[in-house]
């Protein structure tokens, strides 16, 4: 089933009179289940994709339906809901609060979800599990590495069960056995819990562990291809 559909999507931007095209006719579908990497060098236009496929922004032309809907049957209010209920968010800068707890930190999305506040503990501690943080449920996120900080986001952004989750250059602040554990997670997630996952990444060996690839230039679509020889690892976190 398509989660997401994009039909030439463009995006421009304007400033002082100075017109900067950032999307140009973009098209492709998401199924859901899949694990999508976009890639492509800086100023390709992957931020400005996220943007749009995460109801951030709205495109300047062209339709773009998720989960059977277009953005533009939605009010502003609807966005929100939508972004806060079926999607999640992992950002290269973790975006935690420092002297919150990993506890904390994973409930902030639950603040706006209309979930009694007495299930809170139990989803969050779910998601944390998930991610193999258990061990760290108490301490603030000034006392973890930057690599379990990007397991504690992974975790807030899995706590209502998104539909989708949208990774920024999640490995990009990492070193190398950090943000191969994260990507292990983000593999597992996709692998063994059905989500779908977008990573953008402008990483050739972070992209191959997806099973898709789709290349970005100067804000168009240049290639779609299927991830032939996929990179996974054998180190989940448990």
């Amino acid at each position: 089933m398509v989660l997401i559909e994009a039909r030439d999507l463009e995006k421009t931007y304007w400033d002082d009179g100075v017109v900067t095209p950032a999307l140009r006719g973009v098209s492709f579908d998401i199924k859901k289940g899949e694990f999508v990497a976009i890639m492509g060098p800086s100023g390709s236009g992957k931020s400005t994709l996220l943007h749009l496929l995460g109801f951030l922004d709205r495109p300047t032309s062209g339709l773009y339906r998720f989960d059977g809907r277009a953005i533009d049957e939605h009010s502003d209010h609807d966005l929100a809901e939508v972004r806060n209920r079926k999607m999640g968010f992992v950002f290269q800068t973790f975006n935690l609060l420092p002297r919150a707890t990993t506890l904390e930190n994973v409930k902030l999305p639950l603040l706006y979800s209309g979930i009694p506040e007495k299930k809170w503990n139990h989803m969050a501690e779910e998601a944390i599990e998930a991610v193999g943080l258990t061990h760290r449920l108490h301490h603030e996120s000034s006392q973890l590495s930057g690599g379990e900080r990007q397991r504690v986001a992974i975790a807030r952004a899995l706590v209502l069960t998104p539909e989708i989750i949208f990774a920024d250059e999640p490995t990009g602040n990492l070193d190398s056995k950090s943000g191969q554990a994260v990507m292990s997670i983000l593999e597992k997630l996709n692998r063994t819990r059905g989500h779908t996952i977008v990573l953008i990444t402008h990483e050739t060996y972070t992209a191959e562990q997806a099973e898709r690839i789709l290349h970005l230039m100067d804000g168009e679509l240049v290639k779609d291809e299927k991830v032939k020889a996929r990179r996974t690892s054998d180190h989940f976190i448990k």
